[in-house]
C-alpha cells in the first residue's frame, strides 16, 4: 500500500476473532485484540488511516445457533456490545468506523431477508448511538454504514419501465437509505410487501434517522429494468428481486449494457457511478460519501504466465473511467470524500471462491501466497503521487 502511495486502508474486524462466543460474557480473545492493535499501529506508522468495518458477514456461529443471528432482535444488544468493545480498544486510533458492510447483500436470497435487513438497521443504529453518546466526543471519529447498489436503466421508453427503475432502486438502495433518512421503508416496498415488512416503532424510527456521519457506497455495475409480475408460486428467484416486480437484464436489442467481466453479474458501466451519486445527493439530502468498493475481476487462469497475469490494462481502464465520473459528480456538488478500490489483493470472493481475481496485486496461490504488483498497482502509484491532482483526469 505504501508503494502505491495510498493513504488509507479499509479492513474488517472479525467478530468471532474478538468474541469467540459472540458475547462479552462468553469471554474476550485477547490475542484477537492484540492482532488488530498490531495491524492498526502498523498502518498508522506507515501513514495509512484505518477505515474499520465491524461486520462483513462473519457472524459468530454461537449466535446463529442460539437465536438465528440477524433473524432475531437479540442480535441488537450483542452487536452493540461487540461494537462498544471495539470502540474502547481501538477508537483512540481508528477515526472512521463502518458498522455493517452491504446489509442488502447479506440478506438477499435468504429466508427472512426483510427481517434480517430490519435487525441489521436496528443493530447499526444501536452501535452508532453508543459511539455518539460515549466515544465520539473524546475520540473525534466518524461512523457510518456501507451500502451497495447497482444503477438501473429503463429497458424501454415505456412509462412502466421507468417506474420499474425506481422500484429497483427502492428495493436495493432505498430499503436502507429511506429508513436512515426518513425512518421508514420506501412506499413501493410497503405497498407491495404489506405485512412481510416490519414497521419501525416511533422510538426505533428516531434511532435510525440520521444514524450516520457518512455513507459508504459500493458500486460495480448496472442493469436494464423492466416492469413485470412474477407468479406467486415462483420460488426460483430471490424474493428481493421477485417482490420488486422488476425484470433485470444486462442486454437490450442484442447489445450488452457494457463489456462483461469474468462474473456474469458484472458488466462495465462507469457512468452508473455518476448517476447513483447524483441520485443519492438529490433524494437523500446530499450526505457525505466514501466510495468503499469499486472494481473489476478477471478469471483465475492457471495457464497464464506470471507476466501475463500482471497485465491488467482493462482494470486500469475501469478505474480511470469510474474516477472520471466520480470527479464529475464532485463537480456537480456531491460530497465524495474518498475512494477505495476493490481490492488490494486477490482474495476469496464469496460464492466465486478463488475462481476470479479482483486484486490490484496478484497473489500466487501456488507459491506461499507471494504478492506481485499488477500493472494497475503501478498505475495507482503514479496516479496518487502527491503532485498529481484529481483534475489531471
Amino acid at each position: 500500500m505504501k508503494y502505491m502511495n495510498t493513504d488509507a486502508y479499509r479492513f474488517s474486524i472479525s467478530w468471532p476473532r474478538i468474541l469467540p462466543k459472540g458475547k462479552i460474557s462468553g469471554g474476550i480473545n485477547q490475542k484477537g485484540i492484540e492482532y488488530y492493535n498490531n495491524l492498526i499501529d502498523e498502518l498508522i506508522a506507515n501513514g495509512l488511516q484505518p477505515f474499520v468495518t465491524l461486520f462483513h458477514w462473519d457472524l459468530p456461529q454461537a449466535l446463529q445457533d442460539e437465536y438465528g443471528g440477524f433473524l432475531s432482535p437479540h442480535i441488537i444488544n450483542d452487536f452493540q456490545d461487540y461494537a462498544e468493545l471495539c470502540f474502547k480498544e481501538f477508537g483512540d486510533r481508528v477515526k472512521h468506523w463502518i458498522t455493517i458492510n452491504e446489509p442488502w447483500s447479506f440478506s438477499v436470497g435468504n429466508p427472512g431477508h426483510y427481517v434480517s435487513l430490519h435487525y441489521q438497521l436496528l443493530a447499526h443504529a444501536a452501535a452508532v448511538k453508543i459511539y455518539k453518546t460515549k466515544y465520539q466526543g473524546s475520540q473525534k471519529g466518524l461512523i457510518g454504514i456501507t451500502l451497495n447498489s447497482n444503477w438501473f436503466l429503463p429497458f424501454s421508453e415505456d412509462k412502466a419501465d421507468h417506474v420499474a427503475v425506481q422500484r429497483a432502486l427502492d428495493f436495493m438502495f432505498g430499503c436502507l437509505m429511506e429508513p436512515l433518512t426518513k425512518g421508514k421503508y420506501p412506499k413501493s416496498m410497503r405497498s407491495l410487501l404489506g405485512s412481510q415488512l416490519q414497521n419501525f416503532t416511533k422510538e426505533q424510527s428516531n434511532l435510525v434517522i440520521g444514524s450516520f456521519d457518512f455513507i459508504g457506497l459500493n458500486y460495480y455495475t448496472a442493469n436494464y429494468a423492466s416492469n413485470t409480475s412474477y407468479p406467486s408460486n415462483d420460488s426460483s428467484t430471490p424474493s428481493f428481486i421477485k417482490d420488486s416486480q422488476v425484470n433485470f437484464t444486462t442486454e437490450r436489442n442484442g447489445r450488452p449494457i457494457g463489456q462483461r467481466a469474468a462474473s456474469d453479474w458484472l458488466y462495465v458501466y462507469p457512468k452508473g457511478i455518476w448517476e447513483l451519486l447524483l441520485y443519492t445527493k438529490k433524494k437523500f439530502k446530499n450526505p457525505l460519501i466514501y466510495i468503499t468498493e469499486n472494481g473489476v475481476e478477471e478469471y483465475n487462469d492457471p495457464t497464464l504466465s506470471l507476466e501475463e497475469s500482471l497485465m491488467d490494462t482493462y482494470r486500469i481502464d475501469y478505474y480511470y473511467r469510474h474516477l472520471y465520473y466520480i470527479l464529475a459528480a464532485i463537480k456537480d456538488g456531491v460530497k465524495v470524500k474518498g475512494y477505495f478500490a476493490w481490492s488490494l489483493l486477490d482474495n476469496f470472493e464469496w460464492v466465486s471462491g478463488y475462481s476470479v481475481r479482483f486484486g490490484i496485486n496478484f497473489v500466487d496461490y501456488n507459491d506461499n501466497l507471494k504478492r506481485h504488483s499488477k500493472l494497475s498497482a503501478h498505475w495507482f502509484r503514479n496516479f496518487l503521487k502527491k503532485n498529481i491532482r484529481l483534475e489531471a483526469l
